[in-house]
């Protein structure tokens, strides 16, 4: 009788153990209820057999059921039972309700990174990251899984396109696999995920900065010189500002001869392909703005000379006389003048890009040297079978020579060095920056061209590298296992298969033998 009531009061215990991840949460569901009703008759129907044994017992001896052995055993096992009960019952609730992870990888691959963690648990807003992707990732379930542990204000949602395209189409979703986050009425594109390229903590982070932050930072485009105009139109620049704003920055035209100096609210500076050369005046004023923190982009094209040269020299950079020419954009039906890129640098600005396409309709090469104090990384590269050669204007086309520079070549570089120490923030332990980039084309980035391919990713890039806005996101790294393989010889290799396959067996069974001997 007692081995049935242990084994009907271990089941109710089962039923309880269940149950209580519905009180965990504070929700009961038809699972947890029927649980709960389940252990209940149990526990009533063993309560009401044992009770019948007592009183059967007690007519026998005439004492009172409960003065019996069986009825203080069972009355014991239901106390232990009772007992187990609430301890489990506790231990999953606050499994539930506190949940908790411990990571103890060598390299914590699975622990968001600090600038991540602050981020996210400064957050005061509600934020929806949608993965637009018909096969979700495990792996980037579980990196969205530790945003939310972090803060409750975040949520995410897996959303299959072709089965939702009412918000595929709200949200402005262009293709399989991109990835946006949303809080209020704004909404950012983050990156776009695919079976290689999986989602990065470091763009998701650095987008969740830019929609939450409401300061703006401004841009000021260098006019007067026939740069690129701000407003649509042949070669305009409104897709790029219109972009811009989504970026949380604001723009502004700069006539630098009426203006003595960079204003102090100007984040980054661009020049964008001037046709004429600029004053000796205003060149100072940029060699000046270099010197505290500062962010400058020059986008010249060839045949142009701004007369910036000493600033470059200043800087390690030297713009070629050259035009490159390509194969690939022959091939490709844009003309061989078509500069087409798909190799780029360690840095930043082409962080995240693989080899993905952007392109550069006449553009020229550029020479770097190395200067003392000063971070110079090519991140643009063309292919090996570009020829960088000279412009005959009397032919109106170029002309090979023997002297042109092997390729392949750097149309693209990001410069950085320390700025004056009165430029850092009081109280901030962050270094400032000079910063400054230049591109040997300016056309990618005008209207009709920005959208296409990785364009627009490379300007917008720049920009917000040379802004500094979001340096301590872009400190994320990748976190990778340590390779702990050990590598053998065939012999060792050999060795071990000896031992594990043979030698180990072999001894098991003799021991075995010999005992089986000895006690005969």
């Amino acid at each position: 009788m007692e081995i049935v009531e242990i084994s009907l009061l271990a089941e109710s215990c089962a039923h309880f153990c269940g149950a209580s991840r519905g009180w965990g949460k504070w929700k009961l569901g038809a699972v947890p209820l029927a649980l709960i009703l389940a252990g209940i008759v149990i526990l009533v129907g063993w309560l009401m057999g044992a009770g019948r044994s007592f009183a059967g017992n007690s007519q026998k001896t005439r004492q009172p059921f409960w003065s019996d052995r069986s009825a203080q055993v069972g009355t014991n096992a239901i106390l232990s039972t009772v007992a187990v009960l609430v301890i489990l019952g506790m231990v999953n609730i606050l499994a539930v309700r506190y949940s908790s992870r411990i990571d103890l990888t060598e390299t914590r691959i699975f622990t968001l990174a600090p600038q991540t963690q602050q981020v996210v648990q400064t957050l005061k807003q509600p934020v929806k990251i949608w993965v637009f992707d018909t096969a979700p990732n495990p792996a980037d379930r579980e990196l969205l899984d530790n945003y939310r542990r972090q803060n409750s204000q975040v949520s995410y949602e897996f959303v299959d396109p072709q089965a939702k395209p009412g918000l595929a189409q709200r949200l402005g979703v262009k293709s399989i696999g991109e990835v946006y986050l949303e809080t209020g009425s704004a909404r950012r594109l983050v990156q776009t995920v695919n079976p290689q390229q999986r989602l990065s903590e470091r763009q998701l982070t650095s987008a969740l900065v830019k929609i939450t932050d409401a300061r703006q930072q401004k841009v000021y485009f260098v006019q007067g010189h026939g740069e690129r105009v701000l407003e649509a139109g042949q070669d305009g620049m409104s897709q790029a500002i219109a972009r811009l704003g989504e970026e949380n920055f604001t723009h502004e035209a700069l006539n630098l001869i009426e203006n003595s100096k960079i204003p102090e609210d100007a984040a980054v500076v661009v020049v964008a392909g001037s046709e004429r050369s600029l004053l000796e005046k205003e060149v100072t004023i940029l060699e000046d703005y270099l010197k505290r923190r500062s962010g400058l982009l020059l986008m010249i094209d060839p045949e142009t000379d701004p007369k910036v040269g000493k600033l470059l020299e200043d800087w390690g950079v030297q713009l070629s006389d050259r035009i490159v020419v390509d194969p690939a954009g022959q091939a490709s039906g844009l003309g061989a003048a078509v500069t087409i890129v798909n190799q780029y640098g360690d840095h930043p600005i082409s962080k995240g890009l693989g080899n993905g396409i952007s392109f550069y309709p006449l553009a020229r090469p550029l020479a770097t040297a190395s200067i003392s104090g000063i971070e110079t990384v090519p991140f643009l590269f063309t292919s090996d079978r570009t020829q960088a050669q000279k412009l005959d204007k009397a032919a109106g086309s170029v002309k090979a020579s023997p002297d042109d520079p092997a390729p392949p070549y750097a149309i693209g570089v990001a410069l950085s060095r320390l700025a004056s120490e009165e430029a850092a923030p009081p109280g901030s332990a962050a270094k400032p920056q000079a910063r400054l980039v230049v591109i040997g084309n300016s056309r990618f980035a005008t209207d009709g061209l920005f959208e296409q391919q990785l364009n627009g990713n490379i300007f917008l890039n720049a920009v917000s590298w040379l802004s500094q806005t979001d340096d301590q996101v872009l400190a994320i790294r990748p976190r990778e296992m340590k390779n702990r393989r050990i590598v053998m010889t065939l012999g060792q290799q050999f060795s071990v298969a000896l031992i594990s396959m043979v030698l180990l067996p072999v001894l098991g069974f003799g021991a075995g033998a010999v005992m089986w001997w000895r006690r005969r």
